[in-house]
């Protein structure tokens, strides 16, 4: 038990490249997939209703209900829709946004600067999707009846994208661990330069 102990004491800073490593994984999946049809439309219900974000759609919420295309569905009505909504336009600027966080989230571990950076935009970009669980109705289950009332539904009964969603709040600890790493890496390298 003393040697686990040790190793995992001393391997602290292997696991906080670990993170970074992870988050690059996931920014550079999930940013890559915004590239593709299915993936930019799963994403309108949380644009569309988000303040901070609708701007970027032509065309208001809820109209976006009538032009869904489930996963696995193509419905050449709504890529038309999509088209002209801006959301396929949308989804290629945020994916590689979320691209670029990952890489310079990665290049922390030869960087202190740009994985400061890259933890930083980690952090905000959990929060913007985080206030997705206040401002998108989807992300809870919906009540649609059936042959007797449905019990579970609305807040706090996540649907999968709410469950999708919550998930971020580990991206948000991550980003500011690495995001501290970094900092105190800057720090020390200031200290170097000025008391060689």
């Amino acid at each position: 038990m003393q040697s686990i102990l040790q190793f995992l004491a001393k391997s602290q800073q292997t696991f906080i490249h670990l993170i970074r490593i992870s988050i690059f994984i996931v920014m550079a999946w999930i940013g890559g997939l915004k590239a593709f049809q299915y993936e930019a439309d799963g994403i309108v219900p949380f644009v569309a209703n988000s303040p901070l974000m609708s701007f970027f759609y032509k065309h208001p919420s809820p109209e976006y209900k009538d032009y869904k295309n489930p996963e696995g569905q193509t419905v050449a009505k709504n890529i038309s829709w999509h088209e002209s909504n801006g959301t396929y336009l949308f989804s290629y600027g945020l994916g590689t946004a979320i691209l670029l966080i990952g890489i310079l989230t990665l290049a922390g571990i030869w960087s202190a600067k740009l994985g400061l950076i890259g933890g930083l935009l980690t952090f905000l970009m959990s929060i913007v999707t985080l206030s997705f669980l206040i401002t998108t109705p989807e992300v809870y289950v919906p009540n649609l009846g059936g042959d007797f009332p449905t019990p579970q539904y609305g807040f706090p009964y996540l649907s999968g994208a709410g469950r999708l969603v919550l998930k971020d709040i580990i991206m948000l600890a991550a980003g500011l661990i690495v995001s501290s790493d970094a900092a105190t890496r800057v720090l020390k390298q200031r200290l170097t330069t000025l008391n060689p």
